[in-house]
């Protein structure tokens, strides 16, 4: 347990957030992050290459904190990104949605801050925050006038170790998330059809159960369980702190130390992601809904994701965007506009995950093509491709692509947050992210080619697909 004089010392009130805005670094701590008090030595990705320019520091207490500076306007998204996520639940024991159910919870306030004040004081500074959960890491952050970086760092921090839960608070939040899965799952039928995909897709990894949870399991939910998950996940040394907009580095070293540096971190367990085996007979799903108007065919193939191999990532990558990678790129082209089998079609790639990554195809039949016949044709298309090989040319068009999509995130305030707390919180590092675009142009056509070929080759894959047809009502009757 904690010490009730550090978690009293933490507290903080309404009246700060409002009659403090904290100014420019005084020159008595305006100095370089090493010679700080509880702040490791500064590491700063140097060459012509960087995306961003972000720089970072840990401090004592494992906590990581990175600054993106941007001056362009008096404002700057806070984040707190805690590396873990609903992968990390117990499984097995009948009850799951924990780690979106404390997300939720999260916002129920402490023994200073009252349930709902926590936004109240964030829009009453002209702000606004939100919070969201994956599988591998969950999100708080904060967009605000860069004034009041301090008040919202006490804010932040004061919840990392005195959040309040009361009974009621379960009791009423818990049907928040049951109506929230009501509302975006089962009651949209390709949310639905696309759950039971990933289940299917995924098998004995945790990567298979929704980050909300299931349906029947979710009214199960417990204080205990949610308790339990906030003691043992949410540490300093099990969280990084991202801040980009109108600041110095030297400010929020300084005040992250003032506030969430006088935390003490505890030993999280490790991140536990089972492989998928492999699938040695295809599975496919049918799904009859009244609600749905366009039947639409899904495919779903296991594969690398970052943290597996990050040569296959960055091929990946550049072969999803060469061949689908829009309107004018191969895969549209063939099915949409040429051969007319299709009105829509889609490729994408979820490599950012600590465990196995996945490749997710979707498309609707034109008039009067079934999704047999549809499915058809992309086994035409994708042999074709193996044949004839993805041109050097479309390979060129999507590294640029990819890359101008990564500076253009400069652009912002809240991108390059958003960008580098998603990489780091699954365990890349600012490295990988900074000298991205450089990695991404050194991809070949040889590596897109090979990777197209292992995985896609409709003749002999290297990891078999899950396929799914979700159907019209009417047409399971004919």
């Amino acid at each position: 347990m904690l010490a009730s004089g550090l978690r009293s010392g933490l507290m903080v009130t309404a009246s700060l957030l409002i009659m403090t805005p904290v100014a420019h670094a005084a020159s008595s701590w305006d100095t370089t992050p090493s010679s700080i008090p509880g702040v490791s030595q500064a590491q700063i990705p140097e060459g012509p290459e960087k995306v961003f320019g972000a720089k970072t520091t840990t401090l004592n207490n494992g906590m990581q904190v990175v600054v993106i500076e941007n001056h362009r306007a008096p404002v700057l998204t806070h984040m707190v990104w805690y590396q873990v996520g609903s992968a990390d639940e117990p499984r097995g024991d009948g009850v799951s949605g924990a780690a979106h159910f404390l997300e939720h919870l999260m916002f129920k306030g402490s023994k200073a801050i009252a349930p709902g004040d926590f936004s109240k004081l964030i829009r009453g500074i002209g702000g606004n925050d939100n919070a969201f959960t994956s599988w591998d890491y969950t999100a708080f952050f904060q967009s605000i006038p860069s004034q009041y970086l301090k008040q919202v760092m006490a804010l932040e921090a004061d919840r990392m170790i005195n959040l309040s839960i009361l009974d009621k608070d379960i009791e009423s939040e818990r049907d928040v998330i049951i109506e929230e899965r009501r509302m975006r799952t089962d009651n949209d039928p390709k949310a639905l059809f696309s759950e039971q995909m990933r289940a299917t897709l995924f098998e004995n990894s945790a990567y298979a159960e929704p980050i909300i949870g299931w349906k029947d399991e979710m009214p199960k939910l417990s204080r205990k369980d949610v308790l339990d998950y906030y003691n043992k996940w949410y540490s300093p040394s099990n969280a990084i702190l991202v801040v980009s907009g109108d600041v110095t580095f030297q400010d929020v070293v300084y005040w992250a130390q003032q506030t969430y540096g006088k935390i003490p971190s505890h030993a999280v367990p490790a991140h536990i992601r089972p492989k998928t085996p492999e699938r040695t007979a295809e599975i496919r799903l049918t799904m009859h809904n009244e609600d749905v108007r366009q039947p639409v065919l899904m495919k779903a193939w296991i594969v690398p994701s970052f943290m597996e191999d990050k040569h296959a990532y960055l091929g990946l990558e550049v072969m999803t965007e060469a061949i689908a990678g829009g309107a004018a790129t191969r895969l549209y082209q063939s099915l949409v506009v040429e051969r007319k089998k299709a009105v829509s079609v889609s490729l994408s790639y979820d490599g950012d995950n600590r465990g196995q990554g996945s490749l997710w195809l979707y498309a609707m039949p034109a008039p009067g093509v079934s999704l047999e016949q549809l499915e058809s044709e992309i086994d035409v298309v994708f042999r074709e491709i193996v044949g004839n090989g993805i041109s050097k040319e479309d390979v060129e068009k999507a590294k640029t692509r990819l890359i101008d999509q990564a500076l253009y995130a400069r652009d912002s305030v809240a991108g390059p947050a958003m960008v580098i707390g998603q990489a780091l919180a699954m365990g890349a590092t600012l490295d990988d992210i900074e000298y991205w675009p450089k990695e991404v142009s050194e991809v070949t056509r040889e590596d897109v080619q090979s990777l197209f070929d292992i995985y896609l080759n409709p003749i002999a894959p290297k990891r078999l697909p899950v396929t799914g047809l979700l159907l019209p009502k009417e047409s399971e009757e004919k």
